[in-house]
C-alpha cells in the first residue's frame, strides 16, 4: 500500500507535496467496463483497491476518492462519458486550484502495442477524444499522462470505434491485467518521487505475455 512508501520525517522531491489529483478516463456503465477504451478506469480501481479506497462519492461529474499521504491526492472517474472528461477535469482543477502539473491522466492508447506503457510529462492528445477534452478545460496540455497500450486494428474510423469499445479476450486480456498493475506501481513512483523517477523506470518496459515468462523460465 503506498502509505508505506513515505515516513513523516521524508524530505520529498521539490513540487511532489502539493494536492495531486489522478484521473482515470473512461466511460461509465457496465458495458463499458471491461472495453478497451476504459484502461483508466481499470487503474484508478486498482489504485483505490491498494489504497483501501472506494468510489462512493460524486461531485463535479465524476466518482471520487481520497487519500491523505504526506500530500492529499485525489482520485477520479469522470462520469462524462469519454469525450466530455474534460468538463469533470476542469471542474476538479478550478475548484482546488491545481496546475495542470499536478494533474495525472491515465489513458489508453492505440499507437502503443497491447500491453506497453509509456509515461509522459506532457505532449499533445495524439488523437485520444478525452484527452483533447481534458486540454481543452485545462486551456494546456502541459499535465502528465501515463498510457497502456491497446493495439490498433485499422485506420478506417468504424474498426477504431469497434476496436476501443471491445473488451480484451485472450493473451491481450492477461497482457492488460499485468499493465494495469505495472502502471499502478508507476504512479506510486511518481507519487513518491516525482514523474522523472516513473518515465525513467516504466517507459523502458516491456510487458510480457505468461506464454513468453514460461518460455523464458524454463
Amino acid at each position: 500500500m503506498l502509505i508505506s512508501l513515505f515516513k513523516k520525517e521524508q524530505l520529498l522531491p521539490e513540487g511532489i507535496d502539493a494536492m495531486k489529483l489522478i484521473v482515470g478516463l473512461g466511460n461509465i456503465g457496465k458495458d463499458y467496463a471491461a472495453t478497451r477504451h476504459n484502461i483508466g478506469f481499470m487503474v484508478a480501481d486498482e489504485l483505490a483497491r491498494r489504497w483501501q479506497l472506494s468510489f462512493d462519492q460524486q461531485a463535479r461529474h465524476a466518482y471520487y476518492a481520497e487519500s491523505f499521504l504526506p500530500h492529499r491526492v485525489l482520485l477520479i472517474k469522470p462520469t462524462t462519458y469519454m469525450n466530455l472528461s474534460g468538463v469533470a477535469v476542469g471542474e476538479w482543477a478550478a475548484f482546488y486550484h491545481l496546475l495542470p502539473e499536478d494533474i495525472a491522466v491515465i489513458q489508453d492508447d492505440m499507437d502503443l502495442p497491447v500491453g506497453r506503457l509509456r509515461v509522459r510529462r506532457k505532449g499533445s492528445a495524439g488523437g485520444h477524444r478525452g484527452v483533447e477534452s481534458v486540454i481543452e478545460h485545462l486551456g494546456s496540455g502541459d499535465f502528465p499522462r501515463f498510457k497502456i497500450g491497446i493495439g490498433h486494428p485499422q485506420h478506417q474510423e468504424a474498426a477504431v470505434i469497434d476496436h476501443v469499445l471491445h473488451p480484451f479476450q485472450g493473451e491481450d486480456k492477461k497482457l492488460i491485467e499485468k499493465a494495469v498493475a505495472e502502471l499502478a506501481d508507476a504512479l506510486e513512483l511518481y507519487l513518491s518521487e516525482g514523474i522523472e523517477a516513473a518515465m525513467q523506470k516504466y517507459n523502458a518496459k516491456k510487458i510480457a505475455a505468461p506464454a513468453e515468462e514460461a518460455k523464458a523460465d524454463a
